[in-house]
């Protein structure tokens, strides 16, 4: 490896980094990470610390799950690379494929189309749910509807569903027929609603009045975070999610589920639409499938789907959608290795006691510190604190300062992410409790030195 000093001058000078302007990365150098072990990462000064972000959102396992490593490896040596476009399989997948039916029997869903990552479950989920209504002769329904504040990745199906102007407006026009309500956000709603049973049901009406408005037979889907990520960890009301599939089976409407953070444990269930007790069209999974050590998707299809795609005798249910990875045989041994792992460490549980450890840690930090206006959290290791500078206006907190929070923070011994006024949380899913006290006591320290 080159030298820090060789590092740190070159990282920006022939790479562009995601989410950020290419000016700041040379002004502001990024950490370099360099080395990680069960839930830490050493960066290139050799400064260890507890990854609050697990990756991102992705590294379930922690960066030390040896299963994994030995699968890759043995599938490396064995068949590093085969298609699964028509004519060609590979035994890793069937396998693969077998698992996650089994998995995800509870939440409806019982095929898989294989995908590299999170943005493209998400295009393939929109596509297959427009091709699943001209196969039922109702070619009409092109339309999207979707949450303001959700985050649906990258391609430009999923900005357009984005329900943030920061992932949309440096790309517009996106694809017309996106509409948006708002989201079930406690915080902040443009009802001026705190009680979250009432605002959730004040979004189904919205969400009523839009379908009314656009006309039922123009929509082919809603998709949804069963709890909203990177939009700052927004929880609904437990009536939210079942009530937009009930509004959605009523209407002919298609539910697609983006699990691609929540899925897998994350939330203290195994999948976030089995928290809310919902059977979604479509589950877009990603992340967490393989704890991050290979790029790796599945996009979990519902029976209703299935029906209608195995049974067409037209010709309509011919899938022209693919990619060059998809079902790829290294990511599938991984994603074996990782849900057997996953399954046997139980950690949708421990993400679930961990996660009331640290959601209640927060509010105690709030208790001392008037910067919090929110926090948010209590589904498993997934939280959130919404900065302020006036708890009385909710005026947002200035970028220098969240900023200097996440610096003093990660250099008294935790990694957290920011984004916009949000710290967000998502460690590792077999962190342990002496773990999230480092967590909290880093951000005490973060705070305490502003």
């Amino acid at each position: 490896m080159k030298d820090q000093n060789w590092l740190k001058e070159h990282n920006a000078r022939s790479m562009w980094h995601p989410m950020t302007a290419p000016a700041d990365s040379l002004m502001n150098p990024p950490t370099i990470v360099t080395e990680a072990d069960g839930v830490c990462i050493t960066d290139v000064d050799g400064h260890r610390v507890v990854d609050g972000v697990g990756g991102l959102w992705n590294v379930n396992l922690g960066f030390s799950c040896q299963p994994i490593k030995d699968a890759i490896y043995a599938q490396l040596n064995r068949l590093p690379y085969y298609s699964t476009f028509r004519g060609t399989s590979n035994d890793a997948v069937i396998e693969l494929s077998e698992m996650l039916r089994d998995f995800f029997a509870p939440d409806g869903v019982t095929r898989a189309f294989y995908t590299s990552g999170g943005s493209d479950s998400v295009e393939t989920a929109l596509r297959l749910a427009r091709q699943y209504h001209k196969i039922r002769g109702e070619a009409g329904r092109t339309k999207y509807l979707s949450l303001k504040k959700g985050y649906h990745g990258t391609h430009f199906g999923g900005a357009s569903v984005n329900g943030n102007a920061n992932f949309r407006t440096a790309y517009e026009p996106l694809m017309p027929g996106c509409f948006h309500i708002p989201a079930p956000y406690t915080y902040r709603n443009p009802f001026n609603e705190s009680d979250p049973e009432r605002l959730a049901a004040l979004c189904l009406a919205t969400l009523e009045d839009e379908i009314a408005f656009q006309g039922a037979s123009t929509i082919a889907a809603f998709i949804m975070e069963p709890i909203l990520g990177a939009g700052g960890v927004i929880p609904p009301h437990p009536s939210f999610m079942p009530g937009v599939a009930a509004i959605c089976r009523k209407h002919g409407i298609l539910l697609i589920a983006d699990e691609v953070i929540t899925a897998f444990g994350r939330t203290g269930a195994w999948s976030g639409s089995r928290l809310w007790g919902v059977q979604p069209d479509f589950m877009c999974t990603a992340k967490a499938i393989t704890s991050g050590y290979f790029p790796f998707g599945a996009v979990m299809i519902g029976d209703a789907v299935v029906q209608v795609f195995e049974g067409d005798k037209t010709g309509a249910a011919a899938i022209g959608h693919g990619y060059t990875y998809s079902g790829h045989p290294v990511g599938a041994a991984a994603a074996i290795a990782c849900l057997r792992e996953t399954e046997r460490l139980n950690v949708a549980d421990n993400a679930a006691a961990r996660g009331a450890e640290l959601f209640a840690g927060l509010q105690a930090l709030q208790a001392r510190h008037d910067i919090i206006g929110d926090v948010r959290g209590g589904h498993g290791l997934m939280c959130a604190m919404e900065l302020v500078s006036d708890r009385t206006t909710k005026k947002p907190i200035d970028k220098a300062t969240i900023a200097r929070l996440q610096e003093l923070t990660y250099r008294a011994g935790a990694m957290v992410r920011v984004s916009g006024a949000n710290v967000i949380m998502s460690p590792p899913l077999i962190l342990t409790s002496a773990d999230v006290q480092v967590i909290l006591s880093a951000l005490e320290a973060g705070f305490s030195g502003l």
